[in-house]
């Protein structure tokens, strides 16, 4: 296994409210929409898996407010600062 194909636990926050049709392409990853009108989606992924959500993230215009690796048992954050 190369460091790359490591899988880590990642946090990723965007700017506003993921349609449900686009919530099929995270399968396998939490998705918390907060009222502040940010999104968080998190979830175990290694580095191919990460580029694939920030593609999909990009290809949909959407605003990339950041993307932290978290520790596994840290949870999501409360409120986002948006």
């Amino acid at each position: 296994m190369t460091p790359n194909d490591t899988i880590a636990m990642y946090a990723v926050r965007i700017a506003g409210h993921l349609d449900p049709r686009w919530l099929r392409w995270l399968e396998g990853q939490v998705t918390v929409q907060y009222t502040e009108n940010a999104t968080i989606i998190a979830g175990p992924l290694d580095q191919a898996a990460l580029h694939g959500i920030l593609s999909r993230i990009r290809d949909l215009g959407v605003e990339l407010l950041s993307v932290e690796q978290v520790a596994p048992d840290a949870g999501l954050p409360d409120s986002p600062d948006v």
